[in-house]
């Protein structure tokens, strides 16, 4: 089976070298994936994706493409004769780019569709307090994410589970279901079944507007809201008049003294921990970078910071 595999991060590397693996079964004759970025240092080379590394390491052919939407590219596809196009966490693509597979394009998402259609479901399933999430292969339509699925495995959400985890857990289950989608496609025994619009949910893409904590919230919601966006882009917020990413906190059961009660935002300092109140209680910071300094634990953070803090808030 001749397969063209496209992806760009480290979530799609597992997937393609499950797939390299099965050589007597899979032909990856392709491999197509983003642009190198340039590095921030003038003299450093640019940087080659994740999925360009792992495949020039496994000997295989890269193609690297900017606008898929060039016909160009589609010619590139289709002079490979495909049978099967694998997406893992590439781009939205043209009809006249994937409808060149012989056998079908199918696209492994990081969600149980329909729920949390979009660019960034892991993020959103543990911001919305999820119990469970997993993974989807399903047959790509012009309509994004809605195409009939394949096969799904899924995963429970620990409570303490941030986004880079989940995503490396979710990375190494995907490859184990793209590779037994494969081998249904090769068989003939896929049964498919069609998306309920009706239950899809959202997962749009992250920005600065929609990644700012609101602290007017339980804390149970912010503690989610920064689980779900760490270790990046991370969860952020104003401390002192400066930028604070927050990397990871924890919901305290008990405290050495009294807290107070006071507004929401507020900071408040308990020997080398540090808190914030949240709109029916407090969360403990635990690591952070403020703008201009490396991450840092509290406890580093409060040597230089303990008598600001004690009467700052956060905005």
């Amino acid at each position: 089976m001749r397969i063209i595999f496209m992806g760009t991060p480290a979530f799609a590397v597992p997937s393609l070298q499950a797939i390299a693996a099965e050589k007597t079964l899979f032909e990856i004759v392709l491999v197509v994936t983003g642009k190198d970025k340039p590095r921030k240092s003038k003299h450093a080379d640019a940087e080659p994706s994740a999925v360009k590394q792992a495949a020039l390491a496994l000997g295989l052919s890269v193609y690297e493409v900017d606008d898929v939407m060039d016909l160009d590219f589609a010619t590139t596809v289709a002079v490979q004769r495909p049978d099967v196009i694998v997406i893992a966490a590439f781009r939205i693509l043209p009809p006249a780019v994937y409808e060149q597979a012989a056998l079908g394009a199918f696209n492994l998402h990081a969600s149980l569709l329909p729920a949390y259609r979009g660019a960034a479901p892991i993020n959103w399933s543990i911001i919305k307090g999820e119990k469970e999430t997993g993974v989807t292969t399903f047959f790509l339509q012009q309509r994004v994410d809605t195409g009939n699925i394949i096969l799904q495995e899924k995963t429970p959400i620990a409570p303490d589970e941030n986004a880079t985890n989940l995503t490396r857990r979710l990375s190494e289950i995907g490859a184990i279901v793209v590779v037994n989608t494969l081998h249904q496609i090769a068989s003939g025994s896929v049964n498919v079944s069609g998306q309920n619009d009706a239950l899809a949910s959202k997962a749009p893409k992250l920005s600065r507007d929609n990644t700012r904590i609101k602290w007017e919230q339980p804390v149970a919601v912010i503690h989610d809201f920064i689980r779900g966006l760490a270790l990046k882009p991370a969860a952020w917020t104003t401390f002192q008049g400066k930028t604070m990413k927050i990397f990871s906190a924890s919901l305290p059961t008990s405290f050495a003294t009294e807290m107070p009660s006071v507004s929401s935002g507020t900071a408040f300092v308990e020997g080398t921990r540090l808190y914030a109140r949240g709109i029916d209680g407090w969360l403990e910071l635990l690591s952070f970078q403020l703008e201009g300094r490396k991450p840092m634990e509290a406890s580093e953070f409060l040597r230089g910071f303990r008598h600001g803090a004690e009467s700052a808030f956060f905005v």
